[in-house]
């Protein structure tokens, strides 16, 4: 099998274009994309696109898009070509066909006749006397005479492969040393009675014509590698393919409940991990730990790092758990790592219609570059944003209920007094001299900074928490943050 050498290496990712892109499908690229960079190799980018009736073409504009913004790039594939195009499987048919009569003519594929009806009852049989289920090889060596009378019977084939009476050893590059027994892989179909090829004809057809050398994929694809391995030995006897690629299955993601993280799980989807406002890198930082880590100390890490130490022999084979805490925790450090330019530009989505509840017109650019700094040690994604600088935008604050009934206890229309009073005589170019302010009422009124703060910051903002609140009434300005307070005292004495 192959070795990872040079520039030798090529992998694959090879996705169907049905639905959401989700994370673990994001996990499977990376770590191929991360392989094939370490080792200075290729990376293939091919659709699976041969289920007509699951694959859209919305899906695959997903996918490339999705891509793009992991800041995936691939070396062979759509908008980029390559030597073995088109790599639409759809667009392949006729490579398929041809592979399939050339496996029929040297003996190593065969009709199967066979009725769905009598492969149910023969299977029931077995399960009944303790035998393994699997195909019998009812049709591998049909007489003439026999063939005849099924096509008289107006019986249509399906092609079968024909495996091998021996086991097959393979040595996984993620679980080392792997043997299959010959009755627990029966022969398979690879051409349905319509024509169409199957997955496990195309799959393995289009890695060897691809020269592919590694193949890195899911743990739920373990039980097909002994056939795929069968069918490379046929191709390379055909002179379809040059060698038999290593393999290694990656572990499982869990979600909740010890299950396995699938589609149909709403922290699955890619597209609710970009409207939230997750940084890509940040999210692939988290995912590249589902299975490897870069050291035992350290969890935070850029692409490159990760690509510089990442060897797919380094993965560990048990099921990884996915938690969503600990990615935002991952997210919020990358998000602190950002320039604070950089920053300012990403939240740019979030500070615009449709999620913006302020007026175009009412955003000043000014204040959002003043009071950038102070959000970005603040965000764990950046929708966050949203809610935590409207206060600047809007003419005056959304309240909190629940805030406004916590912060606005008793004597606290006395301490806003207080507070408002030596906030006028501060000065509102400095943040430390709006804080002396409120510290001072707070004295007045025997309360401590963090007790006196929290009904301004509520008058000011409408929330108990948020940014720092001294640099916000800096950047929302004097005469604001006063009326806004002015606001909260004719409330309280309404």
């Amino acid at each position: 099998m192959a070795s990872a050498s040079g520039s030798s290496v090529r992998v694959r990712f090879c996705p169907s274009p049905t639905g959401n892109p989700h994370v673990g499908l994001v996990r499977t690229a990376l770590f191929n994309w991360a392989f094939a960079k370490h080792h200075g190799g290729t990376l293939v980018f091919r659709i699976e696109d041969t289920d007509a009736a699951r694959d859209s073409e919305e899906s695959y504009n997903q996918l490339l898009d999705s891509m793009r913004w992991l800041g995936f790039d691939w070396d062979e594939g759509p908008e980029v070509g390559g030597p073995h195009a088109p790599y639409r499987q759809s667009q392949r048919m006729d490579i398929y066909r041809d592979v399939a009569r050339k496996l029929l003519d040297g003996g190593h594929a065969y009709h199967c006749y066979c009725s769905q009806e009598e492969l149910d009852t023969r299977r029931e049989a077995a399960r009944a006397a303790g035998k393994p289920s699997g195909y019998d090889g009812h049709c591998r060596e049909l007489t003439a005479a026999q063939v005849e009378e099924y096509k008289a019977q107006g019986r249509e084939p399906i092609v079968r492969f024909r495996m091998p009476d021996e086991p097959v050893t393979f040595t996984d590059l993620v679980r080392g040393e792997i043997t299959y027994l010959p009755e627990n892989v029966p022969d398979y179909g690879i051409v349905r009675a319509n024509g169409a090829p199957l997955y496990t004809l195309v799959n393995p057809v289009d890695d060897a014509l691809m020269e592919i050398t590694h193949v890195l994929r899911g743990e739920d694809l373990l039980s097909s590698t002994p056939r795929q391995i069968a069918l490379y030995k046929a191709l390379i006897e055909l002179g379809v393919a040059k060698e038999i690629p290593a393999f290694g299955h990656l572990p499982y993601v869990m979600g909740e409940g010890n299950k396995k993280l699938s589609k149909r799980d709403p922290q699955s989807s890619l597209n609710l991990y970009r409207e939230r406002g997750f940084l890509p890198e940040g999210l692939l930082n988290y995912l590249s730990l589902l299975g490897w880590s870069l050291s035992a100390d350290q969890d935070v890490f850029s692409v490159e790092e990760m690509v510089a130490a990442f060897d797919v022999t380094d993965v560990n084979p048990n099921p990884a758990r996915f938690d969503l805490k600990k990615c935002e925790a991952i997210n919020a450090d990358h998000i602190r790592m950002l320039d604070v330019k950089d920053f300012a530009e990403r939240c740019r989505p979030w500070l615009q219609a449709p999620h913006a509840p302020w007026a175009p017109e009412a955003f000043d650019e000014t204040k959002w570059q003043a009071i950038a700094p102070h959000a970005q040690t603040r965000l764990k994604v950046l929708s966050e944003i949203t809610d935590n600088v409207d206060f600047l935008f809007l003419p005056e604050p959304v309240f909190d209920e629940a805030s406004w009934n916590k912060a606005m206890k008793e004597g606290s229309d006395a301490l806003l007094g207080t507070a408002r009073d030596n906030l006028e005589a501060a000065d509102w170019t400095s943040a430390e001299s709006l804080k002396e302010a409120v510290l001072a009422a707070g004295e007045a009124h025997g309360l401590k900074l963090g007790k006196a703060q929290a009904p301004v910051r509520v008058a000011v903002t409408g929330r108990t928490v948020g940014l720092p609140l001294f640099e916000s009434l800096e950047v929302l300005g004097k005469e604001k943050s006063l009326a806004r307070i002015d606001a909260a005292l004719a409330k309280l004495a309404g």
